[in-house]
């Protein structure tokens, strides 16, 4: 950001937000000014969650289909822009989301954070693990405030779940996303989204790792599936996680509805399962979620962007740690054989780089 002198009596005040590394000093107004890349339904659920922040003006949406991006604006009294690049050269932003299918990730993210503003990423990171790391490093050479849209970890029956299990190890772990197709032209593609293991299921398997821990093995066994380049309608995975407990996954989008998508962990003398929604703890007892998981994820954001205390759970090198998951799986189902992950080992950034290669992944 350029830095310039600030006139008497100026709405404006110099901000420097301390980190670790170093403080970064920019010109912030007392309003957040946010700009959104992406106009889908994501996207659309963060613009109407920081409309509603007193603090945060929506201060532009790009989509390179420029006709949604203004009807998205149109809502909250927004500029729309027809390229990401179109909107940091508005210039004037506080902190940008970057809220785009899986395979357009990489270049919003680095020229977003070559403007030096804090950044919002939705899950998937991207389709093949260096991009994200490359991302991950620009980000932490500028020690820039950064989140991860694992709205789940924000979810106030998880905190419940945690108290509940104490000190008592899990030992076994069931995930499950049982759903539909969604309807975007390009999710069934491979290519262009992932897999339903990296574009859905993500959100389990962190809350997994927040549940039971990392996990160091794991072996997706995909149905057959009947047309190439189409992502398997049907999964089912073994996970080993460094505890020592056993996990299982199960994703389908065979379905008309969704119909199961949680974790439900075993320890010794508990069950709980968890949805977005509810706890039930040993099939008997309900506990019903707030439902304020979407506006906690923003609002720490953006605490974090104006230098204040911020609880955010998700920072891109925390999400990255799930997407290598969801990759691992990924490669798994793809070469039928397991995978073993061991944390940032070399050879295991190789071996995911590889498989990003040969499943058509990599940018």
């Amino acid at each position: 950001m350029r830095s310039r002198l600030l006139p008497a009596g100026s709405p404006y005040e110099h901000v420097c937000l301390l980190t670790p590394k170093r403080g970064i000093c920019r010109v912030v107004s007392p309003m957040t000014r946010v700009g959104i890349v992406g106009a889908g339904n994501v996207a659309a659920r963060h613009a109407d969650v920081l409309s509603e922040f007193p603090d945060v003006t929506i201060a532009g949406i790009a989509d390179t289909d420029l006709h949604r991006a203004e009807a998205l604006a149109s809502k909250h009294g927004s500029p729309a822009y027809g390229s990401h690049a179109d909107l940091l050269h508005a210039d004037g932003l506080d902190a940008v989301y970057v809220c785009v299918p899986p395979f357009a990730h990489g270049n919003p993210e680095q020229d977003v954070l070559s403007c030096n503003l804090p950044i919002f990423v939705e899950k998937p990171l991207s389709l093949d693990l260096p991009t994200a790391q490359n991302i991950a490093a620009e980000i932490e050479r500028r020690s820039l405030p950064s989140a991860v849209g694992h709205h789940w970890r924000y979810l106030d029956i998880v905190e419940r779940a945690r108290d509940l299990l104490a000190d008592r190890p899990v030992r076994l772990a069931l995930g499950h996303w049982l759903d539909k197709v969604p309807p975007v032209g390009w999710w069934l593609d491979q290519s262009r989204s992932g897999g339903q293991i990296v574009e859905q299921a993500v959100h389990v398997l962190d809350l997994a790792r927040v549940l039971v821990g990392e996990v160091t093995m794991v072996h997706a066994v995909p149905a057959e599936n009947t047309v190439d380049g189409e992502v398997d309608r049907a999964t089912a995975a073994v996970l080993r996680f460094a505890g020592g407990a056993a996990g299982l996954l199960a994703t389908s989008c065979l379905l008309e509805h969704k119909h199961r998508v949680g974790l439900e962990v075993c320890a010794d003398g508990i069950a709980l399962e968890l949805s977005e929604t509810r706890l039930l703890v040993d099939g008997e007892r309900v506990i019903e979620d707030d439902g304020l998981a979407k506006t906690r994820v923003d609002r720490e954001f953006i605490n974090a962007v104006q230098g204040k205390d911020a609880d955010v759970r998700v920072p891109y090198r925390e999400a990255l740690r799930t997407h290598r998951l969801a990759l691992a799986l990924a490669r798994s189902a793809a070469d039928r054989s397991p995978v073993t992950l061991e944390a940032d080992q070399p050879e295991q950034r190789e071996k995911a780089a590889a498989y990003g290669d040969r499943a058509g992944l990599a940018e």
